[in-house]
C-alpha cells in the first residue's frame, strides 16, 4: 500500500513538473523565437499632396499623425518629412528626424541647408549629406511614387546615432 502511494506521488510529481515546465517554457520559447518568424512590415504610403502644388527649389515640411500600436496600447504619434524638388518631376523626401539623436531639424533659407538645433548638425539641402557636426550619416531618404499627379511617400523611421541606415520596426 505504501509502495503504491509512493509510486503514485512520484508520477504525480513528475507529471506536475512537466506540465509546469511546459506552461512556463512554451510562452518563453515563443517570445524568444517570434522575431525570427515575424512578417516584414508593409510599406506605409502616406499621401503628401498634389505634385503641382509643391514649391520648387525650396524644401517644404509636411507633418502628419500616425496611429502606433504597441501591444494593446494604441497611441497617435506626430511624424514629419521634408520634400524637395528642383523641377516638379523628381522628388527627394527626407525623414524629419536628424540621424544623430532623432531631433527635428529645420531649413535655413539664407544658407540653403538643414540645421539640427540639438547638436548643430548641418545637412546639404539637395543631397541630404552631412556638411558639419556629429551626425553619423546623411539624412534618411524615403521612397516616393507618383500616382495620378499625387505624391506618396513610403514612411519609415531609422535607428539614430549609427552610420548604417537600419529601419525601426
Amino acid at each position: 500500500m505504501a509502495d503504491t502511494r509512493r509510486r503514485f506521488l512520484k508520477w504525480a510529481t513528475a507529471l506536475g513538473s512537466v506540465l509546469s515546465g511546459a506552461a512556463i517554457g512554451f510562452p518563453a520559447l515563443r517570445a524568444f523565437l517570434s522575431p525570427a518568424f515575424q512578417k516584414p512590415s508593409a510599406e506605409r504610403w502616406i499621401k503628401v499632396g498634389e505634385v503641382d502644388q509643391i514649391e520648387q527649389g525650396i524644401p517644404t515640411r509636411l507633418d502628419f499623425t500616425e496611429t502606433v500600436n504597441d501591444a494593446w496600447v494604441e497611441t497617435r504619434a506626430m511624424r514629419g518629412v521634408w520634400i524637395y524638388t528642383d523641377d516638379g518631376e523628381q522628388f527627394t523626401v527626407y525623414n524629419g528626424q536628424c540621424t544623430h539623436l532623432g531631433c527635428s531639424y529645420a531649413f535655413e533659407k539664407e544658407n540653403n541647408r538643414f540645421h539640427c538645433p540639438c547638436h548643430h548638425g548641418l545637412f546639404d539641402m539637395k543631397s541630404g549629406a552631412v556638411i558639419d557636426g556629429p551626425p553619423p550619416r546623411g539624412l534618411d531618404k524615403l521612397e516616393t511614387k507618383i500616382e495620378s499627379g499625387v505624391l506618396y511617400v513610403a514612411f519609415r523611421n531609422f535607428r539614430a546615432g549609427i552610420p548604417e541606415q537600419i529601419p525601426v520596426a
